[in-house]
């Protein structure tokens, strides 16, 4: 490891290197390597002219407060094993977020089983990720679909709901022209939308078919998109008549969006549910982060603030909000409610729903209104991220 390492946007030869080390360090191909060619950033390290590091970026926009709020989006991202134990990854982290940040990322979202190390450079979980499996004859005793329509394949009636509908969320993804290809080639997704007769579309359901070795199959559920109660209710129906064929419908990690569907309609509420390692936020750019998000309309407060930065320090801040927009500023006033860089990210995703809540997470505050009104004006919206990447 004498040889001087150097970090790179790849070009077409290391492209190909870096899809090969990734199938070394994973034990298996990564298909989104090849998928993502045309969309994603890969940036590498190379050492004596072989890639020994690596992640791809997406700059996509994600919602939060309603609003649209560019984000840098990290997947895939691995060291050789031989390079291992020496920093190298959060080096490579910080090359991977360079170019994105340089297009105007302002926030980073992750998905990653090492949430230790994530959290170390500044992201946090603002929520848990849960997959859920219920028993397909469970829902079809538990649920009705009245008078709603199926209607197969994606259509662009279902399309917009889904952007309508990722509005309502912290964290949902403003999917790109080419995301929904990229999903459905990537699990062979099959789309079902719902709607009343002569009415716009009110569901959209994509799901995938995993074979059992011996007979049957599972339905897993990729997109639970729903306007209202009772197009959920017929969604469920509709998963409930694979009975015959599906003992289970596994609702994909993050899947189900966080309303209580089922466990308000089943009637034995015979599900199980298994937590996966959840989406991670951090903020890159408070004031432009600030800035961009959406706010409550009927909201008008200024709180000055302590927030810590990269170094350990704190800086002082002055946050204000008028008519719906936000504004973050430097200011010489003490602040009244303090928050880690951790701290900021699930506050900013509404992941604090109380301020029981947030000072149980550690959140330090001298003043319980100015923590009420912080925590009050990030919770319009619940955070769910379902898109994966």
């Amino acid at each position: 490891m004498n040889q001087q390492l150097t970090f790179t946007t790849a070009d077409d030869g290391l492209w190909q290197q870096y899809d090969q080390l990734a199938t070394r360090a994973y034990g298996h191909p990564i298909a989104d390597i090849t998928h993502l060619r045309e969309h994603a950033d890969l940036q590498v390290a190379v050492r004596g002219g072989r890639v020994v590091a690596g992640g791809l970026g997406l700059l996509v926009d994600q919602f939060f407060g309603g609003a649209p709020v560019p984000s840098a989006c990290l997947g895939d991202g691995c060291v050789a094993p031989e390079e291992r134990g020496d920093h190298l990854a959060a080096d490579m982290v910080t090359e991977r977020l360079r170019p994105l940040t340089e297009r105007g990322a302002v926030i980073s979202t992750i998905v990653t089983s090492s949430t230790g190390y994530a959290r170390r450079l500044g992201w946090e979980a603002p929520v848990g990720v849960l997959a859920q499996t219920v028993a397909t004859d469970e829902l079809k005793r538990s649920f009705t679909s009245e008078d709603f329509e199926v209607e197969h394949g994606l259509t662009d009636g279902a399309e917009a709901l889904q952007h309508h509908l990722a509005r309502q969320w912290n964290g949902p993804v403003r999917r790109p022209a080419w995301w929904t290809r990229w999903k459905q080639n990537k699990s062979t997704l099959t789309a079902y939308n719902f709607a009343r007769p002569g009415r716009a579309a009110a569901g959209l359901l994509t799901l995938a078919t995993k074979r059992h070795e011996r007979h049957g199959m599972s339905l897993v559920v990729h997109d639970f998109w729903a306007a209202s109660q009772s197009a959920a209710a017929a969604m469920l129906a509709f998963l409930g008549r694979h009975n015959t064929r599906a003992r289970t419908i596994e609702f994909r990690r993050g899947a189900l969006p966080p309303y209580p569907t089922l466990l308000h309609g089943l009637r034995h509420h015979r599900t199980t549910a298994e937590a996966w390692h959840p989406w991670m936020l951090r903020i890159l750019n408070i004031p432009e982060a600030i800035r961009l998000r959406g706010w409550p309309a009927d909201l008008t407060t200024a709180v000055p603030i302590e927030i810590e930065n990269e170094t350990g320090d704190w800086t002082r801040w002055m946050f204000q909000v008028k008519a719906g927009e936000a504004e973050i500023a430097p200011t010489q006033i003490e602040g009244q409610v303090s928050f880690t860089r951790r701290q900021l990210a699930v506050w900013y995703a509404g992941g604090y729903r109380s301020t029981p809540s947030a000072r149980m997470a550690g959140v330090r505050a001298t003043s319980d209104k100015a923590l009420s009104t912080l925590v009050r004006s990030a919770t319009d919206f619940e955070p769910w991220l379902p898109d994966h990447f």
